[in-house]
């Protein structure tokens, strides 16, 4: 079970004999984390698990810090200055410290892989937009190149509508096949961790349901951490939900709980549309 308390020492307690049996096993763990933009605190004392192989959605109204706490994960904040984390994220089964000054953002992103809320494929062919991530990690063998980017297509459930295409511009691809490139693109170096930060909100309905539901077969291989505006969506795709509001975690819990039965009155006014 999980148990839910208010305020900035919230955590996420699973009961021990159901971690003993393996049906959860914490991928990541965030412990007091803030966040600051120059001298504006954007996180405010985060503290939750990531759980292996589950869908871990972040609601919430525009503003309250989600999409800046997803991006803790894979150190985009570091490509700006004046940006600065205090606390910890530990990232297992190594316990890595992600926000360790010692730790390489290079390789917490080659672990960690994002897709963004618009398709952005790169102005080059279907092919090498796969294969960017293992050109940058100096894999360059032909043979391994052509296996690893027609396993990371199949598994976005896009090689029967590109394999005769590699060799054209991404950007002749439709808007939702785009997104589906950026997460081959994605999942290509093999990561640990998938970042999506609202990956439906430009796709049409069609497009979105294809998205809601690989998302749904990639979590047996990837644990996965979504930004939604979408409430519905939350609720179909994660197994777990987290509501935040200005930058705090208000509620964290098993996905129907949070909408079923919250222990939180912001989070059921929020749910229930009264707010936000």
């Amino acid at each position: 079970m999980v148990t839910n308390m208010a305020g900035p020492d919230i955590k996420t307690i699973i009961d021990a004999d159901e971690r003993a049996r393996g049906t959860l096993v914490t991928k990541a763990e965030v412990k007091d984390l803030n966040f600051f933009y120059g001298d504006f605190q954007a996180l405010k004392n985060l503290s939750m698990v990531v759980n292996e192989n589950k869908v871990t959605a972040l609601i919430g109204p525009s503003g309250c810090g989600k999409s800046t706490f997803l991006r803790c994960f894979n150190r985009m904040h570091d490509l700006y200055p004046g940006n600065r984390y205090e606390g910890a994220i530990e990232f297992h089964p190594d316990n890595t410290n992600l926000l360790g000054r010692d730790v390489d953002p290079i390789e917490v992103r080659m672990r960690i892989s994002m897709v963004f809320q618009k398709p952005n494929p790169f102005p080059k062919s279907i092919f090498e937009n796969v294969a960017y991530g293992l050109r940058v990690r100096g894999e360059n063998g032909k043979r391994m190149l052509e296996e690893k980017v027609e396993q990371a297509l199949r598994r976005a459930a896009l090689w029967a509508e590109v394999k005769d295409r590699l060799h054209e511009l991404a950007f002749n691809l439709s808007g939702g096949q785009q997104q589906r490139l950026c997460i081959a693109r994605a999942l290509a170096t093999d990561p640990e961790m998938l970042l999506f930060d609202e990956p439906t909100s430009a796709l049409d309905p069609i497009a979105t349901g294809s998205i809601e539901e690989l998302i749904s077969e990639l979590k047996d291989k990837v644990t996965i951490l979504i930004v939604t505006h979408n409430m519905q969506q939350a609720a179909r795709v994660s197994d777990f939900t987290a509501y935040m509001y200005l930058g705090e975690l208000i509620e964290f819990d098993i996905t129907d709980n949070i909408f079923i039965k919250p222990k939180m009155k912001q989070t059921e006014d929020y749910i229930t549309g009264r707010f936000g």
